[in-house]
């Protein structure tokens, strides 16, 4: 599926948007989000990623582009020495010796 990202980054990107949901939440209802406890945090995105499928396709989506952008990066960084490998070596014209 994906070339160099792995599955656990798709975990972690699900969980973050997870979290962000809940703290968004926790401020709409008036909550000081630095006063929840972590754990809190953590438990309700528990039960909101398993609600919400979509988080996990959106998590996916966010993968795939972030393996795209990589390998675009690479491309460009191995171009130009495929270029220079291809170009014809030009050697400068000498000048003639008379002797």
């Amino acid at each position: 599926m994906f070339k160099h990202i792995s599955v656990h980054v798709v975990h972690v990107f699900a969980r973050a948007a997870a979290k962000r949901a809940i703290q968004q939440q926790l401020r709409d209802d008036g909550v000081r989000v630095s006063l929840v406890p972590a754990r809190e945090i953590n438990d309700k995105a528990t039960e909101y990623l398993a609600a919400h499928p979509e988080v996990w396709s959106k998590a996916i989506e966010r993968a795939r582009q972030m393996d795209d952008e990589e390998e675009a990066k690479k491309a460009r960084r191995r171009k130009p020495k495929l270029d220079e490998l291809l170009e014809p070596m030009v050697t400068p014209d000498l000048p003639e010796r008379n002797s």
